[in-house]
């Protein structure tokens, strides 16, 4: 027999904080995970996730779609691209990331299991 389950992220179950700059809020259900990742202004992933991964650029498949703000993101080989509002996204291991502008950004992510996690 199937289970059904629900929580709402408005009350994770894990709050991930980033070196500084923002957060993630992360529910799981069974073998889902969901994150909403709020970069705030000034965010960047080598400065503020880099020092809690520890890898030289992030090593997570992203998926999920952005809710506001926007986000650069280069991939180590140079491909760079900008995430706005109602973009899905889907961002291979091998990436740095930053914030753009005065307004955070918020991603709605499934590849969070082990984002911002130590190691």
């Amino acid at each position: 027999m199937s289970t059904s389950e629900k929580h709402s992220i408005d009350t994770p179950q894990e709050t991930r904080p980033f070196k500084d700059h923002g957060h993630m809020d992360v529910v799981t259900l069974g073998d889902f995970t969901l994150g909403r990742g709020v970069f705030e202004p000034g965010w960047r992933w080598s400065q503020d996730v880099k020092p809690i991964a520890g890898t030289n650029s992030c090593q997570t498949r992203h998926t999920g779609i952005c809710l506001s703000g926007k986000m650069d993101v280069r991939l180590d080989d140079g491909t760079q691209f900008t995430v706005e509002p109602g973009d899905v996204v889907r961002i291979e291991p091998g990436h740095d990331a930053w914030t753009v502008g005065d307004e955070a950004c918020v991603l709605i992510d499934t590849g969070v299991a082990a984002y911002a996690k130590p190691h």
